[in-house]
């Protein structure tokens, strides 16, 4: 019996018409998460085979170090770093951190510094939990600079200062030096992230997924790099010689760009550095410390690692890290993620294979350019 105001056939029509489009729906749907999956799947298959597999520490030596590291005495260490900047000393010890971001800073880079705080070096995590952001640096190698660097300590309180020399040869040297003042000066900070200058850091995406996590300790998160191989060119500014150190391979350590790390897992590193040779790259350095201490580094894909993520909000409001930013865009990029509204799920689904899709095209642009340039020397020459 047809309703009122229309037919049977009519009727029928709707429900085929009702089947034809949630059909369509589903097609839609299903080349989407088809095109999703192959977008993803280089990350998926790495986030599968970089997962972290715990390592033993029943041996001796990271037993030894576990235990040192829980038993380490600090007011030796503060009588000890005397060449730290006091005054960023004071600003961390006296307060509970959630999050410590230290940043790896060259002296000559003001601008930058003044860049990350005004914008992601000045934000706080979700709730209100204390997210603080420090500089470490070497010694400038001009007088001149030397002094800005002394008057910019003073006038912000955020330096860590080494005694060294800044330059590339010493940046592992700042790696040790930075953890050795977080253990020694910002003990009841919880996570400790280490970042390079030219990196942008989502500050409460971050902070949000700390919160949400149930381990709470031998935490090393990062963007795992496996199968890394020392620098055996004598004429590199990175040259590792094999008497330093002598295997074929690093063990698996998260990329420089950023890391982080538990506050427990700063102690450790910081007793299993001394039998570590300053020579290997800092991140690596790093690594080789975690591992003696039953550490495994962690994967995560929301690390950009050496990769510039081509902007979009909602992407750049659930990735981690992006690295290579322009001071321009640090400032542009903070203030978009940080206004407006959360982004809904399915915006952040599309924004990331948006992200992924430019970035992809980004890095073939780059790779046909390098060609044409090898290619063009190889005529020239």
């Amino acid at each position: 019996m047809p309703g009122p105001g229309g037919t049977a056939g009519s009727g029928r029509q709707q429900l085929t018409l009702c089947r034809l489009r949630t059909h369509q729906w589903c097609f839609i749907l299903s080349n989407v998460l088809l095109f999703h999956a192959l977008l993803f799947g280089a990350d998926l298959l790495e986030q599968y085979f970089l997962r972290s597999l715990p390592l033993s520490y029943t041996d001796a030596k990271a037993l030894e170090i576990r235990e040192r590291a829980r038993k380490l005495d600090l007011d030796p260490l503060k009588a000890n770093l005397s060449y730290s900047s006091s005054s960023a000393a004071e600003t961390c010890s006296s307060r509970e951190v959630f999050l410590l971001i230290v940043v790896h800073s060259s002296p000559e880079n003001g601008t930058r510094r003044d860049a990350i705080r005004q914008s992601w070096g000045n934000a706080t995590g979700p709730g209100g939990y204390s997210v603080l952001t420090l500089f470490a640096v070497g010694r400038a190698a001009s007088a001149s600079t030397q002094l800005q660097i002394s008057e910019e300590a003073q006038k912000h309180r955020d330096i860590i200062e080494g005694s060294f020399i800044d330059s590339p040869q010493t940046q592992t040297q700042k790696m040790l030096m930075s953890v050795e003042w977080t253990v020694t000066f910002c003990p009841r900070a919880r996570y400790v992230l280490h970042a390079a200058q030219d990196v942008f850091v989502g500050v409460p995406s971050l902070a949000g997924y700390l919160l949400s996590l149930t381990q709470l300790e031998d935490i090393y998160l990062g963007r795992v790099v496996h199968h890394g191989v020392p620098d055996r060119d004598p004429r590199s500014p990175g040259f590792v010689p094999i008497h330093q150190y002598p295997e074929q391979f690093y063990p698996d350590f998260c990329h420089g760009s950023a890391f982080l790390m538990s506050q427990d897992v700063a102690r450790k590193v910081y007793v299993a550095a001394r039998e570590v040779p300053l020579a290997v790259p800092p991140a690596a350095f790093v690594g080789i410390c975690a591992k003696r201490a039953g550490i495994a580094a962690r994967h995560s894909s929301r690390f950009a690692g050496d990769k510039h993520i081509s902007y979009n909000r909602c992407c750049y409001k659930f990735i981690f890290t992006s690295s290579h930013v322009r001071e321009d865009e640090l400032f542009k990029d903070w203030k978009e993620t940080s206004d407006g509204e959360d982004c809904s799920l399915l915006e952040t689904y599309y924004s990331l294979v948006s992200c992924k899709v430019l970035t992809y095209i980004d890095k073939f642009k780059e790779f046909k350019l390098d060609r044409i340039k090898n290619e063009l020397l190889h005529f020239v020459n």
